[in-house]
């Protein structure tokens, strides 16, 4: 049996979905584009970095492997500003651009966990999980995040134990794996 730790459960889950994972995308070659990727890649949240964003989206040829992870850049700046339905946005966007993005759904089921919306963010994540995604450790922490909102400790426990697995230096699923007791039945 895999449990949280009671107390712990409901208000860890508030401040752990403030702390989801996002995953933005690199683009080079210049310009305002990768000005953009720099800016999500580091960890910008200033609005001066998505006026940036969409000045490359308006002003620059883009190939649609660019465009959309523009647009994923963009929207994970508006995510980190907590702008969670402006952020789907850019993810819709993305998506329909290049379909097979992972980028685009982990950060779109990550704006979904913004919003509370657990079980809306399960089908985003999953199809990352399936395409891909440069950093797979932050689908499966966003992933246990989700079922642990949908009291799915079993799952939780086991997606964070892959996060950490994937990235054995990344403290965020180390300390949520911290708040469960682990007993044999």
């Amino acid at each position: 049996m895999i449990r949280t730790w009671a107390g712990l459960g409901v208000a860890a889950l508030i401040v752990a979905a403030a702390g989801t994972a996002h995953a933005a995308v690199t683009v080079i070659g210049g310009g305002l584009a990768q000005a953009c990727s720099e800016a999500a890649l580091s960890g910008e949240n200033d609005l001066k970095f998505v006026t940036l964003c969409t000045a490359a989206l308006d002003g620059e040829f883009l190939s649609p492997r660019d465009k959309a992870g523009t647009y994923v850049n963009r929207g994970v700046i508006k995510l980190r500003r907590g702008a969670y339905a402006e952020a789907t946005k850019d993810f819709d966007y993305a998506v329909r651009v290049k379909p097979d993005m992972g980028e685009a759904y982990v950060n779109r089921g990550a704006a979904s966990l913004g919003l509370h919306h657990w079980a809306q963010s399960l089908p985003d994540i999953n199809k990352a999980i399936e395409l891909g995604v440069q950093e797979p450790a932050k689908a499966y922490y966003n992933r246990a995040l989700a079922y642990e909102g949908l009291d799915d400790a079993k799952s939780a426990y086991f997606d964070y134990q892959k996060a950490l697995e994937l990235q054995p230096d990344w403290d965020a699923p180390r300390e949520q794996l911290a708040r469960f007791s682990v007993s044999h039945r």
